[in-house]
């Protein structure tokens, strides 16, 4: 009877743990301000699921709170490289944000940031990965330091508040 009972005690703890870590995990909100008063709310970055296993999805609203696009990175690619999409509000495509180099990212998996000398930059590209349109490089310096730089888009098809908001998300939304 015991040997019943111990066998059936994993199904009944691991959804008891799940359902504890889907409580307990904070929601990640991120909003901008105009300015330091924090009076004039710029746009809003809202975490839509509290707890996801592959895919996060996030939501950019605007100071009246309307959704402009959404962020998504999937954590299973994220293995080998991470990407973040941006997608317009009906799912289609629209740019979308990877680690500078291939041969990088495997080697920060297996040796990780070496003390900064192996930081992670990003490239923003069009959705399907044939033009660069930005780049958010992470300085070396005591501090987080970053230099977003979008000299490569100067017809400005990138909303510049979809820039700095996804410039954020690939600092705060990898765990930094």
């Amino acid at each position: 009877k015991h040997d019943e009972v111990l066998a059936l005690l994993p199904f009944l703890v691991l959804p008891g743990i799940f359902g504890i870590a889907y409580l307990l995990a904070p929601y990640r909100h991120v909003t901008f301000y105009r300015d330091r008063t924090m009076q004039h709310k710029l746009m809003t970055v809202h975490q839509d699921v509290r707890f996801a296993i592959f895919n996060f999805p996030y939501t950019l609203l605007d100071e009246a709170g309307e959704p402009l696009l959404r962020f998504r990175k999937n954590l299973l690619y994220n293995i080998i490289r991470k990407r973040w999409y941006v997608e317009h509000l009906d799912g289609s495509p629209f740019c979308m944000a990877l680690e500078d180099s291939i041969i990088l990212s495997i080697l920060r998996r297996f040796l990780g940031p070496m003390f900064g000398l192996l930081r992670t930059n990003f490239i923003i590209t069009t959705h399907d990965g044939d033009d660069v349109i930005g780049e958010l490089n992470r300085k070396l310096t005591f501090f987080d330091k970053y230099v977003l730089d979008l000299t490569h888009d100067p017809d400005r098809t990138l909303d510049r508040r979809v820039a700095l908001a996804l410039g954020v998300m690939l600092d705060t939304g990898e765990n930094r």
